[in-house]
């Protein structure tokens, strides 16, 4: 058994075998690996006795829930008015020169993931990028190569 695998039924194994808790198994499963792997969304469907396809559609209605793997950090960059406004295009434009990377992407080295969000409730410290947890307020473009190098070297590249 893979450690994916053993991890999968871990999380199945700590709620009880009931489609209520589907969602919460699913946000478990996006946690521990970033998304939501096929085996686990099978394995779940096995576990609750419920067709995939439902399980699926919850997935995909879901902003915070993926199918496909994600970057250790993920960058959310507002698009809100007050942000659009204040110049939130041309931070995505700027992570997608430095990271090669646009919204939904993820860098070739699994590192970073850019999400383009409607709003992140900071509109007083617009434009506004969050990575991982860390809010980065009125951020410019020269700010931008600062904050990637940390947490590359934080990953060690």
């Amino acid at each position: 058994m893979s450690d994916q695998t053993a991890k999968i039924q871990e999380i199945l194994q700590s709620y009880p075998a009931d489609q209520h808790y589907s969602l919460a198994i699913m946000q478990d499963m996006q946690h521990e690996f970033q998304y939501i792997p096929r085996e686990g969304l099978e394995a779940l469907a096995g576990y609750l006795n419920c067709p995939l396809s439902v399980l699926y559609s919850m997935a995909t209605f879901y902003k915070a829930l993926s199918l496909k793997p994600k970057g250790r950090h993920i960058i959310k960059l507002c698009d809100g008015t007050a942000c659009h406004i204040r110049g939130s295009m041309t931070l995505v434009e700027g992570i997608t020169r430095l990271l090669g990377i646009a919204d939904g992407e993820t860098t070739e080295d699994g590192l970073f993931s850019l999400e383009l969000v409607n709003c992140l409730g900071s509109c007083a410290l617009s434009p506004v990028m969050v990575v991982d947890d860390t809010y980065y307020g009125r951020m410019t473009l020269e700010k931008l190569p600062g904050i990637i190098d940390t947490y590359r070297k934080e990953a060690g590249i």
